[in-house]
């Protein structure tokens, strides 16, 4: 199993970064593997809505979301982090998360009807992290709710939504030791949730199964 952890801030080793370490800390102490990106590194163009995606499931643009894609397809879980830049993620993270698009299937004649390809291929678990330097969730705005609205229409169960404040600075977020040790926690539930469902798996096919 592997996790997939992707930076949504421009800042590499700031307070995005730093706690996303933590949570990787917390995955690979239960025995399961992390892969990190930033997405700063990569070249991502808008989604223009053409809808070229709509049979194959695969978006027209040809920039670096291709290569981002079969990770994303690939990992058993995402942990998706970003600051808080005007009450809402970075640009770059939201155009991360509008090209994930083409993995949503829809009825040919009622788009009320939709699911997201995750959960067409039996469900999988996510994560996110955002950061904030004001004193209150209110100052962060729609920042925690634009990652996991998404990630849930994808397919994806989120088992936590880190809300970290009072972090602005590079290394601000050092200061608490509380809030790392939150990150690392996290990170082992969002492992042993992963384990858990391996686990339960394997038992439905030991005693369900001779019943059908």
């Amino acid at each position: 199993m592997e996790v997939l952890i992707i930076v949504g801030s421009e800042r590499k080793n700031g307070n995005t970064d730093t706690l996303l370490d933590y949570v990787s800390n917390g995955i690979t102490a239960e025995g399961i593997s992390v892969k990190k990106i930033h997405l700063s590194d990569y070249t991502i163009h808008p989604c223009t809505g053409c809808e070229g995606c709509a049979k194959t499931y695969r978006c027209v643009i040809k920039d670096d979301m291709q290569k981002l894609y079969p990770m994303v397809l690939q990992a058993d879980a995402v942990v998706l982090g970003s600051p808080t830049y005007f009450y809402n993620i970075t640009a770059t993270t939201k155009l991360f998360i509008d090209r994930l698009y083409c993995f949503e299937t829809f009825d040919k004649d009622d788009r009320s009807v939709w699911l997201g390809l995750s959960e067409a291929l039996g469900g999988r678990h996510a994560l996110t992290v955002a950061i904030c330097e004001q004193k209150d969730t209110e100052s962060m705005g729609f920042t925690s709710e634009a990652m996991e609205k998404p990630l849930t229409a994808l397919g994806f169960r989120v088992i936590d939504n880190l809300k970290v404040l009072h972090a602005f600075k590079k290394g601000d977020v050092e200061q608490f030791n509380s809030v790392l040790e939150e990150a690392k926690a996290a990170g082992t539930r969002l492992a042993k949730t992963m384990k858990l469902k391996e686990y339960a798996k394997k038992r439905l096919e030991e005693h369900v199964s001779p019943y059908y």
